[in-house]
């Protein structure tokens, strides 16, 4: 996408409206987190508003973040318990704590907005650095399948009355990258676009990411719930060390 600028994209206007539309499974993410953790500590790459963090926090769980959007980290900083978290404001493919954790997690397909396939690699490896030697990376992801009926189409996410909420996409299947646009159209707010460019991976591309950083395919469920993998909609993969 011309002029897309992935440390630009989750702004203070996006930050402000990320937590208005909950998706549904933070329990259940929570839980899992919590099982796998056990009485140790957790890293979750991309920490973002907290979602997932803050209840994982709530259960006792030591967590720690990394977020490349300082926009986000201060809607973090707002709510109950976010000033306690050590977040760290940078790249999650490079940045170190110098700490070690039972869990690294990485949710809702964020390794996709790393924009090369190197870069993905570099996530992998920056995971395998901070893992205990029996550590888990856990990634939640979709399956490409699911966001890609064609290379390019608009899909109507939501109908009201007096807006609408389009999907817009483009794919190109040589960088593997698709270019999104959910654009709300609102009798009373006008037009507003949320822009957004993703390098889309299967599954077994990812576990490959995950053999040249040393790590090797533990479990995969299809979601939070641990409910078997099917190869649609999405996936919820651990990873730990060879």
């Amino acid at each position: 996408m011309y002029g897309f600028q992935p440390s630009e994209s989750f702004g203070p206007e996006v930050a402000g409206r990320y937590d208005d539309s909950p998706r549904g499974d933070e329990e259940a993410a929570t839980d899992l987190l919590a099982q796998l953790a056990g009485d140790g500590a957790a890293l979750e790459f991309a920490i973002g508003t907290g979602r997932i963090a803050l209840p994982l926090a709530q259960r006792g769980v030591p967590v720690d973040g990394v977020e490349l959007s300082q926009s986000m980290v201060d809607v973090l900083r707002s709510k109950p318990g976010g000033a306690a978290l050590d977040v760290t404001v940078g790249d999650m493919t490079s940045i170190h704590t110098g700490k070690k954790y039972e869990v690294v997690y990485l949710v809702y397909n964020t390794i996709f907005n790393l924009l090369t396939q190197d870069d993905q690699v570099r996530c992998f490896e920056n995971a395998a650095a901070h893992l205990t030697g029996t550590g888990v990376f856990l990634v939640e992801a979709a399956v490409p399948s699911a966001w890609l009926p064609t290379h390019s189409y608009a899909n109507p996410e939501k109908v009201d009355l007096d807006a609408v909420t389009l999907d817009v996409c483009t794919y190109d299947p040589v960088t593997q990258i698709l270019d999104e646009n959910h654009v709300r159209i609102s009798k009373d707010e006008g037009i507003r676009f949320g822009p957004i460019s993703c390098r889309l991976a299967w599954p077994s591309e990812l576990d490959l990411m995950a053999r040249l950083a040393g790590l090797r395919l533990a479990d995969r469920w299809g979601g939070w719930h641990r409910q078997p993998y099917t190869g649609k909609d999405m996936h919820v993969s651990a990873y730990r060390l060879v």
